[in-house]
């Protein structure tokens, strides 16, 4: 185990230090200089990306003053062979990560396909898998590359639900609905609204961002999954990010994701929606729409209301909505789509 220094355990016990850490990693974001643009939505086109094989979580224990501790590690892609690491005490997002504690750092790609981590408190390197602290010149401790799965990956339609896609076919739920051939599959694409209008339901969908390491915010895998059509539920690969309502697992502009569960780009992850539609007295509301979602398996939106409709949706209606998979230039795919309604 790593003996870490002083200084770094008063980084993680610090409140003040963790929002200077959360400040840093958003400056550390944004590249001083714009690399090239790339975008990848195949996972046959990822064989040979040395910046890919570096990103992604990693997990261990290090040993600090009050004994051993989980550790998980977030290496975003910037572009060009650049990272942010992200270190969190206690594990991964939704897996120990105590919400606190953060430290940050960078790293940049050599031509050995090994990445090399400088910050104040941690360095180390990054390859083949592993991530390896050093406490000055010696090398103690190594976290291994994990690749986390969603608990409802496959989930299947419960009896009585209109399954919106599960095999090519069934696009025709969708009106304009096509799909995308990669070389893993045939997906659902962007841009396209359910025939079927809907009033409350539980849904269930699951969706691929695509590589975008040099692009950023807004710009970086983006598309939205449009409750009735009005209520937009973020697409987006924030990975890494803090988790704002305009990221991915936000409900735009209303309420951000208690935690932030976004996966790496080009993981399959999910989204499983409990809906209840707004209620209405004629024309007048008397209740506001209500949602509880779980992103990946963890619970991010907790029976919140919704108060109006968001930006880019359909004014709220005593009328049902479609389902909407929002177009925003970006090849996000979907794919074992299914909804019920609730009685």
């Amino acid at each position: 185990m790593i003996r870490l220094p002083r200084l770094l355990v008063a980084t993680l016990c610090g409140a003040l230090a963790f929002a200077a850490a959360d400040r840093a990693f958003a400056q550390e974001t944004k590249p001083k200089e714009k690399p090239k643009k790339v975008v990848v939505s195949d996972p046959k086109e990822l064989k040979d990306d040395k910046d890919y094989a570096i990103q992604g979580e990693y997990e261990g224990t290090i040993s600090l003053n009050s004994g051993e501790k989980k550790v998980g590690v977030q290496v975003v892609a910037k572009g060009d062979g650049k990272f942010a690491v992200k270190m969190l005490m206690g594990g991964l997002p939704g897996a120990g990560w105590d919400d606190k504690s953060t430290v940050m750092a960078e790293a940049k790609l050599g031509d050995d396909g090994t990445a090399t981590i400088t910050g104040k408190t941690i360095q180390g390197t990054i390859g083949a898998g592993k991530l390896v602290l050093k406490d000055g010149m010696k090398i103690d401790t190594t976290l291994k590359r994990v690749e986390r799965a969603s608990p409802t990956i496959g989930e299947k339609a419960p009896e009585g639900a209109d399954v919106l896609f599960a095999k090519p076919g069934d696009e025709s739920n969708w009106a304009g609905g096509k799909l995308v051939e990669l070389s893993d599959g045939k997906y659902l694409n962007t841009g396209i609204k359910t025939k079927k209008l809907y009033g409350s339901f539980k849904a269930h969908i699951e969706f691929r961002l695509p590589w975008m390491p040099s692009s950023t915010g807004q710009g970086r895998g983006n598309s939205g999954f449009y409750l009735q059509d009005r209520y937009e539920l973020q697409v987006l690969d924030s990975f890494g990010l803090k988790g704002e309502n305009n990221e991915c697992g936000g409900i735009y502009t209303l309420h951000k994701p208690s935690v932030n569960m976004c996966l790496p780009p080009m993981v399959w992850q999910t989204y499983d929606i409990d809906f209840t539609a707004a209620a209405f007295d004629d024309e007048k509301k008397t209740k506001a729409a209500r949602v509880t979602i779980l992103h990946n398996g963890v619970k991010i939106h907790d029976d919140v209301e919704l108060k109006n409709s968001t930006g880019g949706g359909q004014p709220e209606s005593v009328k049902p909505g479609a389902i909407q998979l929002q177009n925003h230039g970006d090849p996000v795919v979907f794919r074992n789509a299914w909804i019920i309604d609730k009685k």
